[in-house]
């Protein structure tokens, strides 16, 4: 997985009951874009994160970089 700042992440519920979660990559910690990643979630909580098989990057646009 790579991202970049400014990416967004979104982890998909794993279970009925559980939110899914989104927020914006401001740090990234790993080599050539690679995890772990700081991310500033929707509700404000901010956390490193080792995405796993249930997350997505989506990736902002090129003229937004």
């Amino acid at each position: 997985m790579r991202a970049d700042v400014g990416d967004r992440v979104h982890i998909h519920s794993r279970a009925v009951g559980i939110e899914e979660r989104q927020g914006e990559i401001t740090e990234v910690h790993g080599q050539n874009g690679e995890p772990p990643y700081l991310v500033k979630f929707s509700d404000g909580h901010e956390g490193l994160l080792y995405p796993g098989p249930d997350c997505t990057i989506e990736r902002r646009a090129a003229e937004e970089r």
